[in-house]
């Protein structure tokens, strides 16, 4: 939730339960937290005596709601009490038997609100359902303002919220849209729904992306074991019983994993991991919601790091690496709308700041779509003020400075732009238009990416000394990712002067350059240095004391900074799938950047490559042993390579393509 003028993504409130002082006394070994990957559902589990409790939670998509049921396994042991709380201003109280209803405003201006203010921010209405069988317990109403359970079997929760934001234009005080009516009319709608139908609604929305990619990696020749399987069973929680035996599974905390990474490097943690970036980006990234932003819907705090807003230089676009070649295209809408927004508050700034056509954004955006400056020559067409994210050089004159003109990822993203300009324009058979032709001839009068005196890719415009060679950022390889106007076909020689940049930019960093690395190690197909990376990240960081580190995961699995971002999640998805998958709109380069020695055997499915093109692989012994390819609705031909070996493939819509280690053609069937 935002304020139109604090532009700080806050907390709307907290469901807060109370049970009595006995669950203080539950059994400590029965106590169990976990996340079902396979349904998107938390639960919590421990037994207070003979009774064993149960919550479970999950966010349903379709419904807009937050589903809690609690449950206790001895009849008639369920009793706590639920009420709704706020940092914001607000007031809440009960409407009705077994509804509590919550209203309340953002604060107008960048203060903490008072008690007795009654801000004109963003006004937002929370709405919590009870839900018991009739027969089952009684619900009492407390204090006007909370609800108590006793004596019941299960209880179900049901919280839908709604806000007055109507769009980046409108101002909270101008907005038309009513939370409270919207908030009562939406849990009207879904009250009336089973538990069961709200599971099923979820499971087949969630279901439908999440089960489009798989990944198996395995570390032994002899295949996956009774042991191994069981654990993969317990760690990735994709629980089936009627396949397993529960008395002999093996239970590791997720901490535990992390910390032993470091030792057994676990090829099931790496999976884990890549499906975990992928469950973040379903849940936080649907069409007609906002982006993704620097901590997402899992932000805790009223006064977020960087207000949890939008950060344009790279973090925007890391949250968003993953959709494509991970199979969730539907998730990068939210993007799409958020750029169009961009586009036109941009244009005015493009004409007041630089009397310029076109829109122009910097550095920190926000939900209102902010897209002014934020605090902190030889006949070329030339980019003027510039800077490389973040980083500084030094003057001629010895002295510190940031901005220059032209800096190589201003230069990089142009180029970018402008070839997939071009390229959609010859998709869309309007390679004549005026735009198109101004693109192309403004794209001869880019200034080439250099290479500085000691061989890396030159940073700015002219080569300055760089006081900070291990500087977190690698803003200047952007054209080797994620972009492409640096390859290994094209441009050796500036692959190999990236390859320099990384090595002399180190291995240390926060989590996102991380990611960013591995995903530049496997451009350059260094499988090596492109696991090291994904090692490097792989470690566990102490809450209590995150300044001692930079990068690694808590015990949840979210990246850090530290503090907490959610790109470096995305970015490791994106980086595994372009270690096994990388692509143009042209060619299929299969398996470029695996770890053969970390990763011997495994299998991939469902990767999307550009163009559309669905890809399953498999490997045994480090060497490709079947890949599978198929278009739904358009034909494509398609180059494969392999190690050297290059093939042209002709894909027709509907069809699988199965190719050996060889890339021959053995077998094809219907899709």
């Amino acid at each position: 939730m935002y304020d139109f003028v604090m532009k700080v993504y806050q907390l709307l409130g907290d469901v807060k339960l109370e049970f009595d002082k006995s669950h203080l006394d539950y059994a400590k070994e029965t106590y169990s937290r976990e996340l079902d990957l396979d349904t998107a559902t938390v639960r919590v589990r421990y037994s207070v005596g003979d009774v064993e409790f149960t919550r479970e939670h999950f966010a349903s998509n379709p419904d807009q709601v937050i589903v809690t049921k609690i449950s206790a396994s001895k009849p008639k042991s369920l009793s706590f009490t639920v009420f709704l709380d706020s940092k914001m201003h607000h007031h809440s109280q009960v409407n009705g038997k077994n509804r509590i209803v919550l209203d309340g405003s953002c604060p107008g201006r960048r203060i903490r609100p008072k008690a007795n203010e009654n801000p004109k921010g963003v006004q937002f209405s929370a709405v919590l359902d009870l839900q018991i069988s009739e027969s089952n317990g009684v619900v009492q109403v407390l204090e006007d303002n909370k609800l108590r359970v006793e004596g019941s079997d299960c209880a179900v929760l049901l919280l839908v919220a709604a806000s007055s934001f109507d769009g980046p234009f409108t101002n909270p005080s101008d907005s038309r849209k009513y939370p409270a009516s919207d908030s009562i009319n939406t849990i009207n709608s879904i009250s009336k729904l089973s538990y069961s139908d709200l599971v099923a609604h979820h499971l087949s929305d969630y279901q439908n992306l999440f089960h489009r990619v798989s990944l198996q990696l395995s570390g032994s020749s002899k295949g996956v074991s009774r042991k191994r399987a069981l654990e993969m069973k317990e760690l990735l929680v994709w629980k089936d019983e009627s396949d397993f035996n529960k008395s002999n599974a093996v239970s590791v905390s997720t901490a535990e994993r992390v910390k032993s990474f470091k030792t057994d490097e676990d090829p099931s943690l790496v999976e884990l991991l890549f499906q975990y970036g992928r469950y973040l980006l379903i849940a936080c990234s649907r069409p007609g919601a906002q982006p993704a932003n620097l901590q997402g819907i899992w932000n805790k705090d009223v006064e977020p790091a960087w207000d949890c807003a939008p950060h344009l230089n790279i973090n925007l676009q890391m949250n968003y690496w993953p959709s494509l070649p991970c199979n969730l295209k539907e998730c990068q809408e939210p993007l799409f709308d958020f750029t169009a927004s961009l586009s036109v508050n941009g244009s005015k700034t493009a004409k007041v700041n630089y009397e310029a056509n076109g829109w122009v954004a910097h550095q920190v955006s926000d939900i209102w779509a902010k897209t002014s400056p934020d605090r902190g020559h030889g006949g070329y067409l030339q980019t003027n003020p510039s800077t490389s994210p973040e980083h500084m050089f030094v003057s001629p004159e010895g002295k510190p400075a940031s901005v220059s003109y032209s800096a190589t990822m201003d230069i990089s993203i142009i180029k970018e732009v402008f070839s997939e300009i071009v390229s959609a324009a010859e998709i869309l058979g309007r390679s004549q238009d005026a735009l198109v032709a101004k693109v192309r001839e403004a794209q001869l009068k880019l200034p080439p990416t250099k290479i500085a005196r000691d061989g890396s890719i030159m940073e700015w415009a002219q080569d300055f000394e760089d006081p900070d060679p291990h500087h977190r950022h690698v803003s200047h390889l952007f054209g080797l990712f994620p972009g492409h106007t640096i390859t290994l076909e094209k441009t050796p020689d500036l692959c190999k002067a990236a390859d320099y940049t990384l090595f002399k930019r180190g291995e240390e960093g926060p989590g996102w350059s991380t990611t960013w690395k591995a995903a530049l190690w496997a451009r350059l197909h260094n499988s090596e240095h492109a696991y090291r990376m994904i090692k490097h990240l792989i470690n566990l960081v102490d809450p209590d004391h995150e300044s001692d580190y930079e990068g690694g995961l808590y015990s949840n699995l979210f990246t850090a900074h530290p503090p907490f971002q959610i790109d470096a999640n995305f970015g490791f998805s994106a980086a595994i799938a372009e270690m096994l998958v990388q692509s143009t709109t042209k060619d299929l380069v299969l398996l470029p950047a695996l770890p053969h020695d970390k990763w011997p055997n495994g299998c991939v499915k469902g990767l999307k490559a550009r163009g559309g093109v669905t890809v399953n692989i498999c490997w045994k012994e480090g060497d490709l042993h079947e890949v599978g390819l198929w278009l739904k609705d358009h034909n494509s031909i398609k180059r494969l390579h392999y190690r050297g070996s290059t093939i042209t493939a002709n894909i027709l819509s509907g069809r699988v393509y199965t190719f050996n280690r060889s890339l021959k053609c053995v077998h094809t069937c219907s899709l």
